[in-house]
């Protein structure tokens, strides 16, 4: 059906004239069985460029028929509430809204290009045969709460944004999606608030963020199930949320997250379980929660790009996250990196404690790498041995009994004083005089120390996770 009043977009629908237009309660009894179907055809309301006029509303009704719109400029919202339909298409419509809860559609429905100037409203809704929303655009209205409402949702078959902006948040609480959610190119735009809500949603196949995918608010995929790939490209901006991405406690296969820029905003992967996990640590933000996250594989930059992403929660020191990382080098084998790791998880624990355990952790540190690096005891053991050879071989100590003790040799001294225990004998047969008692005092202290910093960090490195 077409004309040549107005212009021919559905945009200028309210300007067509009565040769184009069509009373919305004669497409609804076409829809209910206002005229007998002729045998061996397929009945179905099909309607170009049109404009509709009145309220098209069925409720809990059953629709036999397709009802396929295109190009056609809707007066009112559609309400089709607890009806049970057949295949429904409104392409390339202009309409002020839909509101579809708990409907059944036996085949799809699609929005595909429509312009939408109110709320989709489709909680507990249940398509066979797919949603399609490619290219569709909706802006939520001044009373609307968000652009797309689908909570509690069923789609049976692949769920398409492909191309889509929607202004005013996308929530989908509980949704159920056994065909995959594509979100290619789609722009979902609601600053300051939620662009996606989708809380407990569950995902068969894969979830693809990608494209020129932007979302200008939260992403909040909190509790949501993904048994395929979940793929983030695109970027994601929300500064002014508490989360520009909240995927804790989540279940996912595998995790693609590599945004064409940083993420603006603070991100939470806070007690998700994902199998791999495949990032580039450079576009994360430097607000991070991480906390409670495992993966058993990881595919991305090297170990200290790792160990800077492990430590960014803001709220402080979080051991879990290191002690998850390491675990994941041992597993690959890379044992040397695990204690990069662990070595990196005591200083950052160190930040956390007071006075005499930061100055304790520090000593462990430079003596023994708190374990982890037991040849820097070596290194000082030798440098202070090297020092007492040296020292006391210019200025030797007096024999306690000259006629009895020993020619005095400064290695063995030197030695002997750094040992908690006297090995050659000569520490008890000569005594250092003027600065070379301090000195031999100072080598029994490190000595001390030394034995002690390897005693402890051994035992911190033995002992199990």
């Amino acid at each position: 059906m077409t004309g040549p009043a107005g212009g021919n977009a559905p945009s200028d629908g309210h300007t067509w004239g009565p040769e184009r237009t069509v009373r919305a309660q004669v497409i609804t009894s076409l829809l209910l069985g206002a005229r007998d179907a002729v045998a061996g055809s397929a009945p179905a309301v099909r309607l170009t460029g049109a404009r509709i006029t009145g309220p098209l509303q069925i409720l809990g009704g059953t629709v036999e028929h397709e009802l396929a719109l295109n190009g056609c400029h809707l007066d009112e919202p559609i309400r089709l509430t607890g009806t049970t339909a057949r295949t429904l298409r409104l392409t390339d419509c202009r309409l002020p809204g839909l509101t579809g809860g708990g409907m059944r559609v036996a085949g799809h429905l699609s929005l595909s290009g429509s312009y939408i100037t109110g709320a989709v409203r489709v909680p507990r809704a249940q398509f066979e045969s797919g949603l399609w929303l490619g290219g569709t655009k909706i802006i939520a209205g001044e009373d609307d709460d968000h652009a797309f409402y689908a909570d509690a949702m069923v789609v049976d078959s692949g769920m398409y944004m492909r191309n889509g902006d929607f202004t005013g948040g996308v929530r989908m609480y509980g949704a159920r999606l056994n065909g995959g959610f594509s979100l290619e190119d789609a722009k979902l735009r609601n600053p300051g608030k939620q662009a996606l809500i989708a809380d407990g949603m569950v995902v068969e196949d894969a979830m693809r963020c990608t494209g020129d995918f932007l979302a200008e608010g939260c992403v909040r995929l909190r509790g949501s199930r993904i048994n395929g790939l979940l793929a983030i490209r695109g970027v994601i901006r929300s500064p002014d949320t508490p989360y520009a991405l909240h995927a804790s406690h989540m279940e996912v296969r595998e995790f693609y997250l590599k945004p064409a820029e940083p993420i603006d905003g603070v991100v939470t992967l806070a007690h998700s379980t994902v199998n791999t996990l495949e990032d580039n640590p450079a576009t994360w933000p430097d607000k991070l929660r991480l906390n409670g996250l495992t993966y058993e594989r990881l595919r991305g930059s090297g170990v200290s790009r790792r160990i800077e992403w492990v430590g960014r929660d803001p709220e402080g020191f979080r051991p879990q996250p290191y002690e998850q990382l390491a675990a994941w080098y041992r597993r690959d084998g890379n044992d040397a990196l695990a204690r990069r790791t662990q070595l990196a998880k005591l200083r950052g624990r160190r930040h956390t404690e007071g006075v005499g355990g930061r100055l304790w952790g520090r000593l462990l540190e430079f003596t023994v790498g708190y374990g982890y690096r037991p040849w820097l005891a070596a290194v000082w053991f030798a440098a202070l041995l090297l020092i007492g050879t040296v020292s006391f071989g210019l200025n030797p100590p007096r024999p306690l009994k000259p006629d009895e003790s020993p020619v005095f040799d400064s290695f063995a001294y030197s030695f002997d004083l750094l040992l908690p225990w006297s090995t050659f004998g000569q520490r008890d047969l000569f005594d250092p005089a003027g600065w070379t008692q301090g000195l031999a005092y100072g080598l029994i202290i490190s000595g001390w120390i030394l034995a002690t910093a390897l005693i402890t960090g051994a035992t911190r490195v033995l002992r199990p996770s």
